[in-house]
């Protein structure tokens, strides 16, 4: 059979609206461009999407989104669309945000022909509602549903006519995940060469999974540029990075959210070994890239593009999350909205305000030992950050071992409470109090970091 098709038209001349798809791709990397814009051109729509996320408003899934062509979404990310966050506020699109490990293993099984599996991430929250809870060796997990698709749009760096693929970069992600996936799975890739041309030892995508590929072209492949934020906020938030720098040690590989998380390797000392997780497939994060010099095909979970440190390594999310679940991971480092006095931890939604998604955060929070939250100690209009219970929905259940705050370092007590163990400096007792609605236990002496 010749699965080769000249043109992106060609290879999409039997995908029909109303259908389930499959998009490859992680924030702006790895996204199937031509398919997507295809799809548009065609008035494809009803389409039922399955994806990490849908991109940002003029490009990727964005495009499809702004069109109203997306009948009913899965994602584990709504990031910065702004119009998608509208959209599911007003109750115009129907969404199922789930987890990201949950979401790459579901798609995994569904290509593996496994049914369903148990997973810890989720319990105790919205994710768990409705599904069936079982205890293994003492701790609960969730039943979860395999995902297949009709249709699966991946995109590689390089392909043959057998449909061989490779990838490059964190352009891995999801997309060899979704590829076993889908009932008929098309591939676009910026280099096509004859078989026999790839190393077979090389190839992360047998050509089994692959029915349709074409050589893409017009790649945009946009970066994401971060505005600073105002000079006092910046400032709070690197004593809060700077602090945060001495929970690591030496050889520990450690995974790092988005937001004030992602500036703590900014502070970790020269020549300290330290191995940085990112959840859309890499390890060994280098510094970020200088404007100009950045890599398209190498970024990390906050989108920022880096560098990757000798001896780093490249694997799908799916991978990712099989090292994060299975507890391989040493320090896990988040961002909070709030934390009650008894480690739960909300960091994704707002209800009727503000809905990012969980992201890869419920999976971290499940399974690590040791999670950090980094966050100010209030909010914007002033609120307590740390209280008494959360009124967010939960990211995770008594899963929190340390706060680290512009204001203190707090640990959660066995017993509930935030035990202070350090302030900030030229902090007083009085402000840290004044400052945190949950229960406070204060010893006797509380040094300054």
């Amino acid at each position: 059979m010749n699965k080769v098709y000249t043109t992106v038209n060609e290879a999409i001349f039997d995908v029909n609206s109303g259908t389930s798809m499959l998009f490859g791709g992680f924030g702006l990397t790895g996204i199937p461009e031509n398919a997507i814009d295809a799809l548009l051109a065609a008035g494809t729509s009803e389409i039922i999407c399955i994806s990490n996320e849908a991109g940002i408003e003029g490009f990727g899934l964005g495009k499809l989104i702004a069109s109203r062509a997306i009948k009913q979404l899965t994602c584990s990310f709504v990031g910065e669309n702004h119009l998608l966050e509208d959209l599911i506020l007003e109750g115009h699109l129907k969404v199922e945000l789930v987890p990201q490990g949950t979401l790459a293993e579901r798609i995994r099984c569904g290509g593996a022909g496994i049914p369903a599996f148990y997973t810890p991430a989720g319990v105790g929250t919205e994710v768990a509602e409705g599904k069936e809870v079982r205890l293994f060796d003492g701790k609960k997990y969730l039943l979860e549903k395999a995902i297949t698709a009709d249709y699966a749009f991946i995109k590689a760096w390089k392909g043959d006519t057998e449909g061989n693929l490779i990838y490059k970069g964190t352009s891995r992600n999801f997309n060899p995940v979704m590829a076993p996936a889908g009932r008929i799975t098309i591939a676009e890739v910026e280099e096509l060469v004859p078989a026999g041309s790839l190393d077979p030892n090389e190839i992360h995508t047998p050509g089994i999974y692959v029915q349709r590929i074409f050589q893409g072209s017009n790649y945009v492949k946009p970066i994401e540029h971060f505005t600073s934020e105002a000079h006092s906020e910046e400032e709070q938030k690197e004593i809060i990075a700077k602090r945060l720098a001495k929970e690591i040690k030496d050889g520990d590989y450690v995974n790092l959210g988005i937001g004030i998380p992602t500036m703590v390797s900014n502070h970790i000392p020269a020549g300290m070994k330290v191995i940085l997780q990112s959840e859309n497939g890499l390890l060994g994060i280098g510094p970020l890239a200088e404007p100009g010099q950045e890599d398209p095909d190498l970024i990390n979970a906050s989108k920022r593009a880096i560098t990757i440190l000798p001896g780093g390594s490249f694997f799908s999310s799916a991978e990712s999350f099989a090292m994060i679940r299975g507890d391989h991971v040493d320090v896990t480092i988040l961002g909070g909205m709030e934390v009650s006095e008894n480690g739960d931890l909300a960091n994704w939604k707002i209800p009727g305000k503000r809905v990012k998604g969980m992201g890869g955060a419920m999976d971290l929070v499940a399974s690590a030992g040791k999670v950090i939250v980094a966050m100010l100690h209030q909010s914007s209009d002033g609120k307590s950050k740390l209280v008494a219970s959360c009124d967010l929905p939960l990211t995770g259940e008594r899963c929190v071992t340390r706060v680290i705050t512009n204001l203190a370092v707090l640990d959660i007590n066995p017993e509930g409470g935030f035990l202070l163990k350090e302030r900030a400096s030229g902090v007083s007792i009085e402000q840290i109090k004044a400052a945190t609605a949950g229960r406070l236990i204060i010893p006797s002496e509380v040094p300054e970091f």
